[in-house]
């Protein structure tokens, strides 16, 4: 897989999962005054998929690095 298709995947998960992590945070705000322990799990996951999205935010600014290097 070349430099530039490894970005191009990346952006793509990226884009998938920052909209799956802001579909789980607006399902919290819906849900109200219900299961608390169900909301911690989802606010969890949310932070999780936090952490991921910071992690490929780095791999995708190093593959843009790399491919300016590559020209």
């Amino acid at each position: 897989m070349s430099t530039k298709d490894e970005l191009r995947q990346v952006e793509a998960d990226l884009d998938r999962l920052k909209a799956e992590n802001q579909e789980v945070r607006d399902q919290v705000g819906d849900m109200g005054a219900t299961d608390q322990i169900e909301i911690a799990a989802m606010i969890a996951q949310a932070d999780e998929q936090s952490e991921l999205i910071a992690e490929l935010e780095r791999r995708r600014a190093d593959l843009e690095r790399r491919v300016k290097e590559e020209g």
